[in-house]
């Protein structure tokens, strides 16, 4: 090792590739190495994600510690660097700083203040051409320079909900299919099948298991069910989020699993609604105009109209907005194409960090 302790401080908004390299090459030189994550407390992405992402990605010798600066930014005044100077010290902790790591042109001056030496990392963006700023622009454009968690985070979530045998699978599937074959940053698009059928499905294999002529509709829920569909949907969603790409399509969610509830124990519980996640955009398969096919896990062909009635309801109460597809399958597969589209159209909104005067 070169140094004792290193130090890196920076933004991170949000943690990219060029971040990363930069946290390895201050790594591999020094024995260990504190970074510290230090945005101004109005931007967007919160600053417990930041570190967590950040740690994840980094060995054990290098410490995070994550703390909000909201003094003004002026690196020609000696005033604005003190009071920086202080938060940076009291983040950096009490051992000596032998070298301070940056890509930024602030980094020389930061490494006299702490009586270090100054290593300059790709100032010029040449190995790893990626800024935060570049990130904020445009995310997608710059999908392949994201860790997991960062990706996880700023995924466009489409979740498609509907009455049984409307299409809610068969919509989700070909969207993810639609964008997939964009390539790029979209070739890994995903989607994220009804974890509460395939509950369904094993409670009903364990029902057979002393019953062999049982159906479907034989099959007892309870509250801890619902519980349990809205966590492992939310937890697959989740992870195919952090695996794909700008767009994630899903089939039913927790606000969804609440009209489950509904339909099956009479009314809803708070235990589901609170695991309630409001998407980018809801997509409602109406069920006019689809046959209903039984398929063997399906028995609620008479209360269709009445599940679409209340899903309308529900999305109509809440903040994402929500989009119904009618008409036959082309149709629809356009309608949500066009709203798909419009929703990544308008990008992603930063607050802005501090920033020179």
């Amino acid at each position: 090792m070169t140094w004792e302790h290193g130090l890196i401080v920076g933004k991170f908004y949000p943690p990219h590739a060029g971040h990363h390299a930069l946290i390895d090459a201050a790594a591999a030189a020094c024995e260990r190495v504190t970074v510290v994550v230090a945005p101004s407390s109005g931007e967007s992405v919160p600053l417990d994600l930041r570190v967590a992402w950040l740690r994840e990605a980094h060995p054990a010798n290098v410490r995070f510690v994550g703390v909000h600066d909201d003094h003004p930014v002026d690196y020609a005044d000696p005033a604005a660097w003190e009071l920086h100077m202080a938060v940076f010290r009291a983040a950096a902790g009490t051992d000596r700083v032998d070298a301070v790591f940056s890509s930024e042109a602030y980094g020389p001056e930061l490494a006299r203040r702490f009586a270090a030496e100054a290593v300059t990392v790709d100032p010029e963006r040449i190995k790893i051409p990626v800024s935060g700023t570049a990130v904020r622009a445009d995310p997608a454009g710059h999908w392949d320079q994201l860790g997991p968690g960062v990706r996880g985070w700023l995924t466009r979530r489409v979740i498609v909900v509907g009455a049984e045998s409307t299409g809610t699978t068969t919509m989700a599937r070909a969207l993810a299919r639609h964008y997939r074959t964009r390539g790029g940053a979209w070739a890994p698009t995903r989607w994220v099948p009804e974890f509460g059928r395939e509950l369904t499905v094993r409670k009903l294999e364990a029902l057979r298991l002393s019953r062999p002529d049982a159906e479907v509709g034989d099959v007892v829920w309870d509250a801890g069910d619902f519980v349990s569909v809205a966590d492992e949907q939310g937890d697959a969603e989740d992870r195919a989020a952090r695996a794909g790409s700008p767009i994630l399509f899903g089939d039913t969610d927790a606000l969804a699993t609440t009209i489950w509830e509904e339909r099956y124990l009479g009314s809803g519980s708070a235990a589901v609604r609170d695991r309630v996640r409001p998407p980018a955009l809801y997509l409602l398969t109406d069920h006019e105009g689809v046959p209903f096919v039984d398929d063997g896990l399906r028995d609620g062909e008479a209360i269709r109209a009445w599940m679409t009635g209340r899903f309308r309801e529900v999305l109509a109460a809440q903040e994402a907005p929500w989009q119904v597809l009618t008409g036959p399958y082309p149709a629809r597969l356009r309608a949500a194409v066009a709203a798909c589209d419009d929703l990544l159209a308008a990008g992603w909104s930063f607050a802005p960090p501090l920033s020179p005067p």
